[in-house]
């Protein structure tokens, strides 16, 4: 054992001589290997309305931990891969949901047209990168895990105001882009707008990925559902090629104004290369086609995923000027943090609140999002998980043959506040000892 794994023999050895150790595994198995828990102080008091019996009382200081501790649900694998793990696979099931069905989705949405495309940011000056033939214009032939790839080739001629500014747009990019993307299949289908409704709808769910420039593109997957969603069969007109059609037709389109800095007006759209591909079924093997399992793989993998996997940034915010010329990281991120900071200043662009999220390089959406009648949600996933836990509590409490509670005749009074987060020495040796961790085996997210 290396003088890193050592375990705190101090902090164990108390743990120890309160002989809690015991429920303190139990306790900690409960974070299913989460690294930095939130610790609460409190009570929790479960009443049956009908008798006043109190059917249970829970004191934060009699746990072994002396808290109650709960996972920090951050989706950031850079902060605790164990929550970012459970973001990843909800996310899966929730693109697979809308896939092939399940989870209130019928089955039937596998019959649809479905397609996969990949919308990139456009060119803010020629960066260091891995051309599919020949040499990058430096003239070298980049390792994949070369630290230049991503970064300007000039950064002094590099236009980091327009590449923040981006970022900050991207999402009402996308928004103007899915109102052009209804008019265009409308038209291509003989429709009004008006009419369009009544006989189909566009159904996506997408995730925001970083570049190695630091730049943000989206991938979507892109359905085309009858008129109540995926409940409903499709009309005869839809089609793969027409729905792809629609889709160029309007990222084309897609235009949206920006700011008036100086004697310079921002304009946004989207960058020239757009990758469409039609989804087929799970045992497709074409060379161009891709399955349902690769798409949601590929898309969950990067909702765990921030600027700082990208760019070597930060996965949390800049709070003063002064850290950003100490902070260890690559050059152009920080110029691209630095720019955000700048501009934050700036009156007119007081709205996209540059400095709160120069961290995320301007961008402030959510990384991944769904129309409503794609599939389930994240929130229906983590109900069923949370019902689940909440069972197995309850035989832990009232043992396997205990009568269910009724949860309508039971009352819940409690009262928590926020003491902290993370672990001491001694608890995060023993979650890291704990086995499976980190992850979440055993939690189902069938709902």
């Amino acid at each position: 054992m290396t003088a890193t794994t050592l375990p705190p023999v101090a902090d164990l050895l108390a743990i120890a001589q309160l002989g809690t150790m015991p429920a303190l595994i139990r306790q900690l198995s409960g974070l299913a290997g989460c690294t930095t828990p939130i610790r609460l102080d409190g009570w929790r008091t479960e009443i049956n309305e009908t008798t006043g019996q109190v059917l249970h009382h829970l004191e934060s200081a009699d746990l072994p931990a002396g808290n109650l501790l709960i996972r920090c649900g951050n989706r950031r694998v850079t902060r605790c891969p164990s929550c970012a793990e459970t973001y990843r696979r909800d996310t899966y099931h929730l693109i697979t949901a809308g896939l092939t069905g399940g989870k209130g989705t019928p089955e039937t949405v596998a019959t649809h047209p479905r397609v996969f495309a990949t919308f990139t940011a456009p060119s803010f000056g020629p960066v260091h990168n891995r051309p599919t033939a020949g040499r990058c214009r430096c003239g070298t032939t980049h390792p994949t895990d070369d630290p230049l790839l991503g970064s300007p080739l000039n950064p002094d001629t590099y236009d980091y105001e327009a590449a923040v500014l981006w970022n900050a747009h991207a999402g009402k990019i996308w928004a103007r882009f899915s109102i052009h993307l209804r008019r265009e299949v409308a038209k291509r289908a003989g429709l009004t707008q008006r009419e369009f409704k009544d006989f189909a709808r566009i159904s996506f769910g997408k995730v925001a990925e970083y570049q190695k420039r630091g730049a943000i593109h989206f991938h979507a997957v892109i359905r085309l559902d009858g008129p109540d969603g995926g409940d409903t069969l499709p009309p005869a007109w839809a089609s793969a090629e027409l729905l792809t059609d629609a889709i160029r037709a309007a990222a084309r389109r897609t235009e949206i104004p920006g700011p008036l800095l100086g004697d310079r007006e921002h304009r946004f759209a989207f960058g020239t290369q757009l990758d469409i591909r039609t989804i087929r079924s799970a045992d497709f093997t074409g060379p161009v086609q891709i399955t349902e399992r690769a798409v949601a793989a590929y898309i969950a993998k990067y909702a765990t995923k921030g600027a700082e996997t990208a760019t070597g940034a930060l996965d949390r915010p800049v709070r003063f000027l002064a850290e950003i010329g100490h902070l260890d990281i690559p050059d152009h991120a920080r110029r691209l943090i630095r720019t955000c900071w700048n501009l934050g200043t700036d009156p007119e662009l007081e709205d996209l609140r540059l400095r709160a999220w120069a961290h995320m390089l301007g961008f402030r959406g959510h990384f991944s999002t769904k129309t409503r009648k794609y599939s389930t949600t994240l929130g229906a996933l983590r109900d069923a998980r949370a019902a689940w836990r909440r069972a197995q509590a309850l035989e832990h409490l009232h043992g396997p043959d205990t009568p269910d509670i009724e949860e309508e005749t039971t009352l819940v009074l409690a009262h928590w506040v926020f003491t902290g987060t993370g672990l001491t020495p001694g608890e995060s040796w023993l979650t890291a000892a704990l086995q499976p961790a980190p992850g979440t085996e055993g939690e189902p997210t069938r709902g």
